[in-house]
Order: C-alpha cells, then sequence, then structure tokens
C-alpha cells in the first residue's frame, strides 16, 4: 500500500485490518479493526480526518475526503460499494452506500439504511434510520424490511472474511498462461444473491 504522512500526522492501520496494496493513505486516516480497505481506493486525510471503525468496508476505487477540520466517518459494520465517493460526511453504523454514490458534506447516513447506486446524497441532507434511499439528489424511497437488513449485513460479514482471507493468502503472483485441469472455484460458508434475488425469494 501507499502510506504517506503529511505535517507530521501519519495513517493508523489497525493489524486486523487489511488494506490493498494498491490503496492509498494519506494523513489522518484511521482504519480500526476488523475493516477491509479495496484496491484502488484513496483515503486522503491532508484536510479532515479519515475514520473507518470496526468492522467497515471501503471497496475498490472509492474515495474519501473532508474539507478542513471535518471528520468523513464510516462507523462499525459500514459497507462502502465500489467506486462510491464520501466528502465530509457520517455513515452510521450498518449502513449501506451503494456502488458510485456519492455523499456530501455534513449528510448523515442512518443506522442500518442503504443508499441506492449512483445515488447523490446532497450537504446536510439526513437519511433516516431504515430506509432506503434513491435518486439525483437522494430521496427516502420506503423502510427496510428485516431480511433486506439481513442481507446487508450478511454482506459485510463476507468483507470482514474477506479482510482475514486476504491477510492470510493473498500474494502477488505471475498469472498463469493457460486454465489448468479441474481448476477449483471460490467456496463460502454463507451465500449471499445479489438483493433483487432476495425480492424475488420472498415475493
Amino acid at each position: 500500500m501507499k502510506v504517506y504522512s503529511i505535517d507530521g500526522i501519519t495513517p493508523v492501520i489497525d493489524p486486523t485490518a487489511f488494506v490493498h496494496p494498491s490503496a492509498v493513505l494519506i494523513g489522518d486516516v484511521i482504519v480500526g479493526p476488523r475493516c477491509y480497505v479495496g484496491p484502488a481506493a484513496c483515503l486522503r486525510g491532508d484536510f479532515g480526518r479519515l475514520v473507518l471503525k470496526e468492522g467497515a468496508n471501503i471497496q475498490d476505487t472509492c474515495v474519501m475526503h473532508g474539507f478542513p477540520g471535518t471528520d468523513t466517518v464510516v462507523e462499525e459494520d459500514g459497507h462502502i460499494g465500489h467506486g462510491a465517493v464520501l466528502h465530509g460526511c457520517v455513515i452510521k453504523r450498518n449502513a449501506l452506500v451503494g456502488m458510485n454514490a456519492v455523499v456530501m458534506d455534513g449528510a448523515v447516513v442512518g443506522e442500518s439504511s442503504i443508499v441506492a447506486a449512483m445515488a447523490f446524497v446532497k450537504a446536510k441532507f439526513e437519511v433516516p434510520d431504515r430506509t432506503l434511499v434513491a435518486g439525483s439528489p437522494a430521496r427516502v424511497v420506503r423502510e427496510l424490511g428485516e431480511k433486506e437488513i439481513a442481507w446487508k449485513s450478511a454482506g459485510t460479514r463476507q468483507y470482514q472474511d474477506l479482510a482475514v482471507r486476504s491477510l492470510n493468502t493473498m500474494q502477488e503472483v505471475e498469472a498463469l498462461t493457460e486454465v489448468e485441469p479441474d481448476r477449483k472455484r471460490l467456496s463460502f460458508e454463507e451465500d449471499v444473491i445479489p438483493l433483487y434475488q432476495v425480492k424475488e425469494k420472498s415475493e
């Protein structure tokens, strides 16, 4: 990974967290226990403080940043999908921010809520707990059901497991030149399916 201090402030990474070697962390960044930081994520704490609390994940190509004097925080079990941007906001415990969503300054994404993919959460907007928001600008669509929240939690557990798997087994290698016979597949103790399939099963 690329880790840089600035003005004498150095990022902090808990030993149980996994930060991909291609991620960039600068300055006032605090990565807590059991966190996962994906490939090409950029956590740029050169103005405000950036905090990932226990069990949170911020996936590939995500960006975290904030204005001077602000804290950008992902609370416990927060789940930040591929390509999302967080700027000077707070993502509460067990919330999910979907792929390529943007959450702006002063916004608060409530506990166990979901920000849909591609949503734009405007500055100072407050997402209520246990709700789905979508659109640009994001608006409350409805309350979330127990099955949807359980689905989110299961996905986050897989990323917590991925942090362990990555610490234990990920290594840089040369690619093979052909597919080996009986190539094995990845296997998981807990299956997590796309949310639309969860809805289809419950109908």
